[in-house]
């Protein structure tokens, strides 16, 4: 039985949201919003990026009108499970990849792991997606300011935030399943 209508999962690249909310939603019957692969189709569909990649280096004014067709094309899905950044850091700086005047979560789970495991998981992933590779003093600015912002986006919306440590998948799979489920 779901009990939240829009859940808004975080964190950096890497961390581990996108196979802890597969397999969650998978078990407690969510809808799966991968964020960046709806940007990417809508992209797609555009013709102005075939890759992730390309959809990145955009104008971030086109990036902003695709991010935003992207949000308006679930904001009235109910009980989804939405994968996303939160922040997205780029050349020009970071940026709010939650776009929370369009879709509002009930929560947001924000996922944390360690340096080392993200970087391991960013080096195995290398051939399959193109991983930024952080050093640790761009990692943990990353991860602070998505803390922060993820905090005041918790107290603007008026929801929850849980901050989830993945560390160990199986662990945090059942955490994600419990605080979900109740």
């Amino acid at each position: 039985m779901v009990h939240w209508n829009v859940a808004a999962v975080v964190g950096v690249p890497g961390v581990g949201k996108t196979s802890l909310c597969r397999r969650a939603s998978e078990s407690l019957g969510y809808t799966y919003v991968n964020y960046g692969e709806l940007m990417l189709e809508l992209a797609c569909e555009r013709d102005l990026a075939h890759n992730l990649p390309e959809l990145f280096k955009l104008n971030i004014n086109i990036q902003h009108e695709i991010w935003r067709a992207a949000a308006l094309k679930i904001k009235d899905k109910c009980n989804m499970l939405v994968d996303l950044h939160g922040i997205d850091h780029s050349e020009s700086g970071y940026i709010l990849s939650l776009p929370i005047e369009i879709l509002k979560p009930d929560i947001i789970v924000l996922i944390e792991s360690s340096y080392d495991n993200i970087l391991f998981r960013r080096q195995r992933d290398i051939l399959k997606k193109k991983r930024i590779m952080e050093n640790f003093k761009v990692f943990t600015e990353h991860n602070n300011i998505l803390k922060v912002s993820m905090a005041v986006c918790s107290v603007i919306l008026g929801c929850n935030l849980l901050i989830l440590d993945n560390n160990n998948f199986d662990n945090s799979l059942n955490k994600l399943k419990e605080v979900l489920d109740k």
